[in-house]
């Protein structure tokens, strides 16, 4: 398994373009499983998650065509098998394609999905909404299997929890449903946003995306589409936290701001210094940063996917702060690790409390998701001597070569190969 070196009290200058988002990009290229015809797409960030998403594809003989910085999906010889575990267990989002063949084939089989360990995150969710569509399903031997043998039909569904990944899952089998579907309590996030344009481009009526009810009118089929994945808007963040931390002049290009709202309010009340111009986010060197209080919540709320990021600065800002996790039951893992390169953390149940004003120093650390193993490339960044991140293969499930991006702005990150 690779290795990140980080030599800290890194300098940062200049500017840095934000790519495609993961989390809204997976969704997408699942939705090409819809459509005989072929679905483009351009801004797909160069990461793990999305290289096996693509494997997963291809088992199931969809056509991918990589021209200049289009990425060509045809689904027309569409199979169904069952998809390779050793895929599907790397990634959550593998439950994804269920909704999307069951609309095309009628049934389905696949694995129960893997991922990152921070908490149950039963498909639950998924299931119940697409069975109010008409599916019938069956667990057994770590698969799920699923028949609609009438096909989907539109129904009224209420979602226990504004679960992103089940919003997704049942948008994307609505569309072909017969009749009228509403969602009710669906998750408002820009990534359900932006697979609502993609598949309004390929021929789907849906409305009020981005709110607590969709409503979608299915269609007969789905035709040619082009679309460009959303900038990562949790990668930006990323970014403007390693800023802040470092504090130095430094600019995100490429993302929009009011997806980032939550956070931007929040590093303003610590006493951050931030402009938005246009595109961009341009932080400043400020000149006494405090602690907080924060929960994470779905959408507008305080994102759970920036929760470790913010948990270092406040290691490290002027007194203390306090931080509630309301969506994963286990998303302290990093709490740990962060306490071996010098912070002062305990956890409660479902707090965090955090005593500021210290100072990282290196240590070998282990990364044990993918956002706790950038929490540790952020505090190595301010840390006194050098960090041994392990296990980066997190990392590298939702961050572009981190020793390139960002290292090219300063910080002295390395990977070691092994």
């Amino acid at each position: 398994m690779d290795k990140i070196i980080i030599t800290g009290k890194s300098e940062l200058f200049g500017s840095i373009d934000v790519s495609g988002s993961k989390n809204a990009a997976l969704p997408i290229l699942a939705s090409s499983i819809l459509t005989e015809e072929d679905l483009i797409v351009s801004n797909l960030p160069l990461l793990d998650d999305i290289r096996n998403m693509k494997k997963l594809l291809l088992e199931y003989g969809v056509s991918i065509i990589k021209k200049n910085e289009q990425t060509i999906f045809n689904s027309k010889e569409l199979l169904n098998i069952e998809a390779d575990y050793d895929i599907v267990r790397k990634m959550r989002a593998s439950i994804l394609i269920l909704g999307p063949l069951l609309s095309r084939l009628k049934r389905a089989k696949i694995s129960l999905p893997g991922g990152c360990a921070i908490g149950t995150r039963p498909i639950d969710f998924h299931l119940h909404g697409l069975s109010r569509l008409g599916a019938k399903f069956t667990i057994e031997n770590g698969f799920v299997k699923a028949e609609a043998p009438n096909g989907l039909i539109g129904n009224n569904i209420n979602l226990p929890f504004p679960s992103v990944g089940a919003t997704e899952n049942i948008l994307m089998s609505a569309v072909l449903a017969k009749g009228e579907t509403i969602i009710n309590n669906a998750a408002k996030e820009p990534e359900i946003i932006d697979l609502a344009k993609c598949l309004k481009s390929m021929g789907s009526k849906i409305a009020g995306e981005g709110t607590e009810k969709i409503k979608i009118n299915g269609v007969k089929k789905l035709t040619k589409a082009y679309h460009k994945i959303m900038s990562d808007r949790i990668v930006a963040g990323t970014y403007v936290i390693a800023a802040m931390i470092l504090n130095k002049e430094f600019i995100i290009n490429n993302v929009d701001p009011s997806y980032l709202t939550s956070l931007i309010c929040l590093l303003k009340s610590m006493g951050g210094n931030i402009e938005i111009n246009g595109d961009s986010i341009i932080i400043k060197p400020s000149l006494q940063l405090k602690g907080a209080k924060i929960e994470t919540a779905p959408y507008p709320g305080f994102p759970t996917d920036l929760q470790a990021q913010v948990m270092t600065l406040m290691s490290v800002v002027n007194g203390n702060s306090e931080i509630k996790e309301n969506i994963f039951e286990n998303r302290f893992m990093h709490v740990s690790e962060l306490n071996r390169l010098g912070a002062s953390i305990k956890v409660k149940k479902d707090t965090a409390y955090i005593k500021g004003n210290r100072e990282f120093k290196g240590a070998q650390v282990m990364a044990s998701d993918l956002r706790a193993s950038v929490s540790l490339v952020l505090a190595a960044l301010s840390a006194k001597g050098k960090t041994v991140i392990n296990r980066v293969y997190h990392l590298d499930r939702g961050y572009e070569k981190i020793e390139k991006t960002l290292g090219n702005q300063g910080p002295n990150i390395k990977r070691e190969k092994k």
